[in-house]
């Protein structure tokens, strides 16, 4: 049956008596029972109990356990955990929504993964580790001062504050399509859970729990696609539907920074959004060094690629399967799903639904992305407060039950936080996956920025403010520019080129009101609302993060420009390793036998951190060595 009418009759098109209105579809689909609650509760309890085990049974020994699980974990459950603290529910749901009204431009990303893979290992990750860092901003400290170390932990302590309510409000709306039951009820329930198991449990008990919830997030997508796949009539008809819309496409060749997705935008934007994330976030810094050796660091990143790339190509060939099942009745217009990032939700009770214990089994998978990511934040979030908020600035330390008490406080009261802020997340005009990234790039760049300074540009000072005045003015411009350009979204002056839907099939009644977000031309809504922005708050999202960091440095270049410094007083160690060999410091390189007498001088030092052969970790103390043998 058709729908027809004009564009603005808000009445009920004149059905027959028999047709359903989408109201009663709604209700019908909602038919979470027992079984789906059952499973879904069970997941909650793995995951407190997981805690309970590393809170209560196998106790954290000191801040070093609770934060970075004592730098002994094993490779794989850390690739799993970097994957499941990557991969939130922002990237389950948001990347089929960006799939079913974008296209498939955004998932060329992922070519950009090997490389983002190859700079990380060579570039940034020798340069923690052999640091031994508990918080990644102890870095800034090392290579300028405190000051420009308390600025990068501001950056992503705002940065954090601004995810983590994202996170928590997109399972909610999946519990709340599938079942009916409101956001904010839900959103306290599982929270409470996720902030136990990360206060008692400390790194080991989120590693853990990530571990589990990976296999979950994964189930959950790979039952969806086979069955839906199934369902609708095979590979070859998904496809087939997609390149007759134009959703199968490849990125515009456009250079005008303003097109929302270009190849350049998705390659070059995409390659500095994904290696700020990989190579300086704390996030997943924190779990490099939670590992004992750089071998097995780098093991942890490709497998954490690798299955970064599976996951987000499963989740777009989702938005594919979307389209193909609902290609000729549009549930954004009918209102079916009420919200963008419930289309993903919608289709598995469509092919789930009558299947007792799947639908249960999706949310518990959903759920699970986010909340690894919560738990994530959270515990890292922890160790920036104490390591650079508190520690630097007491005059007596913390006895170590004092750090305890502190870290777990921390991450509650940081719960409580976040969940409040989901009200506002709610309000937003823009689905989720563009609204993380884009809020995300205010503190991304302009410390993305600042650790480029450190590690690759040694000219850069720290004491005559090249890299403070450079990182407040990066934070400053694209806080204006991103919070002005996310406000024209949501007030309707800007909007972006979608494809082409109909309601031309649907077989329920539902309120003729036009989709405007996907079915007119954004030229003729901007005449509608009035002028149009300026060409600045119309830049694509991919660039924000670069536009950031280029911000930063180009500042940071001016100030030191100004000023100077000598580079001879620069610790080798706190710049990429190619870089090392370019600098003209006064000190000699280690030879064999100043490195045994480093063994004998800081042999109890180095047994309670590694072993006596692990030469490459000495090497990476060998300026401190070297001081005690000239003493």
């Amino acid at each position: 049956m058709t729908s027809e009418g004009t564009s603005n009759d808000l009445s009920l098109a004149k059905w027959a008596p028999e047709t359903p209105t989408v109201q009663e579809i709604i209700k019908s689909m909602q038919n979470f029972d027992m079984t789906d609650y059952t499973i879904f509760a069970a997941m909650l309890v793995v995951c407190g109990t997981v805690g309970i085990y590393f809170g209560f049974i196998k106790k954290s020994s000191g801040e070093d356990e609770y934060l970075v699980g004592g730098r002994n974990m094993s490779t794989f459950p850390i690739s799993l955990s970097l994957l499941a603290s990557f991969i939130s529910g922002i990237s389950l749901l948001g990347t089929p929504t960006e799939i079913y009204v974008h296209g498939t431009s955004y998932l060329f990303l992922c070519c950009t993964i090997i490389f983002v893979t190859l700079v990380t290992s060579a570039v940034y990750l020798p340069v923690f580790h052999e640091l031994k860092l508990t918080s990644t901003y102890e870095y800034l400290e090392k290579r300028f001062d405190k000051r420009i170390r308390l600025l990068g932990s501001v950056l992503f302590s705002i940065g954090i504050i601004t995810w983590l309510p994202i996170v928590i409000y997109v399972p909610a709306l999946a519990f709340n399509q599938v079942t009916g039951v409101n956001v904010h009820i839900v959103t306290p329930f599982v929270c409470i859970v996720c902030i136990f198991y990360t206060c008692v449990g400390g790194l080991k008990a989120v590693v853990w729990t990530d571990f589990f919830q990976t296999f979950l997030m994964f189930g959950s997508m790979l039952l969806i696609i086979i069955k839906g796949t199934a369902d609708v009539g095979g590979l070859s008809l998904v496809i087939r539907r997609n390149l007759e819309s134009g959703r199968l496409e490849f990125p515009a060749m456009d250079w005008s920074p303003l097109t929302r997705h270009t190849i350049w935008a998705l390659t070059i934007g995409g390659f500095i959004h994904w290696i700020q994330i990989s190579a300086i976030n704390q996030n997943m810094i924190q779990r490099y060094l939670s590992l004992p050796t750089l071998q097995s660091a780098r093991r942890a990143l490709w497998c954490f690629m690798i299955g970064v790339t599976m996951l987000i190509l499963m989740c777009g060939y989702s938005g594919m399967l979307i389209y193909a099942w609902y290609h000729e009745c549009d549930p954004l217009t009918t209102k079916l799903a009420r919200a963008k990032d419930q289309l993903l939700p919608l289709l598995v009770m469509n092919v789930l639904g009558n299947f007792p214990g799947l639908p249960g089994l999706f949310v518990a998978g959903v759920f699970s992305a986010a909340l690894s990511s919560l738990s994530t934040g959270l515990n890292s979030m922890a160790a920036v407060v104490l390591e650079d908020f508190v520690k630097p600035f007491m005059k007596t330390p913390f006895t170590p039950r004092g750090a305890d008490i502190f870290m777990k406080l921390t991450v509650v009261i940081l719960g409580i936080i976040c969940v409040a802020l989901v009200f506002i997340v709610e309000q937003a005009g823009t689905h989720v996956l563009q609204l993380s990234i884009s809020l995300g790039s205010i503190t991304n760049g302009p410390s993305f920025g600042i650790f480029n300074m450190g590690m690759l540009l040694p000219w850069i000072n720290g004491k005559a403010c090249g890299a403070l005045i450079g990182g407040i003015a990066g934070l400053s411009f694209m806080g204006w520019l991103i919070l002005f350009a996310e406000a024209a979204i949501i007030n309707g002056k800007i909007k972006f080129d979608t494809k082409p839907v109909t309601t031309e099939g649907c077989t329920y009644s539902f309120p003729q009101v036009e989709n405007l977000l996907l079915s007119v031309p954004p030229d003729t809504i901007l005449n509608n609302v009035g002028e149009e922005p300026w060409a600045l708050f119309r830049l694509s999202y991919l660039w924000y993060t670069m536009t950031g960091a280029l911000v930063t440095i180009t500042v940071g270049l001016i100030v030191t420009l100004i000023t100077s410094e000598d580079i001879e007083k620069l610790d080798p160690m706190v710049v990429a390793p190619f870089v090392r060999k370019y600098l003209k410091t006064s000190k000699k390189n280690i030879t064999q036998e100043e490195l045994q007498q480093i063994k004998v001088a800081k042999s109890k030092e180095m047994i309670a951190s590694c072993t006596i052969n692990e030469d490459d970790k000495l090497l990476s103390q060998g300026i401190q060595g070297h001081d005690i043998i000239n003493k």
